[in-house]
């Protein structure tokens, strides 16, 4: 049996807050302040080592994903919501429905070798893009079960949403 993740998340998606943050990321004005507070965020996990994020206090689970950039070979460093399902995490790359992939799927098909940030734990996996449309619908309703903005940021775009699974590698 593979190793399971730890799970680590604070707050409460069921908390004022936390009901009040789906609508808001949502919207275009809330996609757009999250984009801006991407970098803060991705400071505040690597320096707690994936333990605190910004968006916490409302429940959101957060890790930090690092790639290898496909054209730099780089390390490059995502903070993503995620699905836990015990051995395995899924991350999606919606971002917030803009017309583009999220450069950090096209690292994954390129080198699917990664590390995971997560409770305090940096943790080595393999991605491995989720084909089959079933399975993809079943992982997306997880999404949307965590935050109903997904819904809104696959209506905004033409493009197949990627889904990825990552296990310990």
């Amino acid at each position: 049996m593979a190793a399971q993740f730890p799970d680590r998340q604070w707050g409460s998606r069921t908390s004022p807050l936390g009901r009040m943050a789906g609508p808001f990321a949502a919207s275009k004005l809330g996609s757009l302040i999250v984009r801006k507070l991407t970098p803060l965020d991705r400071k505040v996990l690597e320096r707690t080592r994936g333990r605190y994020t910004v968006l916490g206090p409302i429940g959101a689970p957060v890790i930090l994903l690092t790639t290898t950039g496909r054209k730099t070979g780089r390390p490059r460093t995502s903070p993503l919501l995620y699905v836990h399902d015990g051995d395995t995490l899924y991350v999606i790359g919606s971002n917030f429905g803009r017309p583009h992939h999220p450069a950090w799927t096209a690292n994954l098909l390129a080198t699917p070798t990664a590390t995971v940030t997560i409770a305090g734990e940096r943790i080595p996996v393999h991605a491995a893009p989720i084909e089959d449309p079933a399975q993809k619908e079943e992982i997306f309703t997880r999404f949307v079960q965590t935050t109903r903005a997904y819904a809104t940021y696959r209506t905004r775009t033409t493009r197949n949403l990627r889904i990825f699974a990552l296990t310990h590698a």
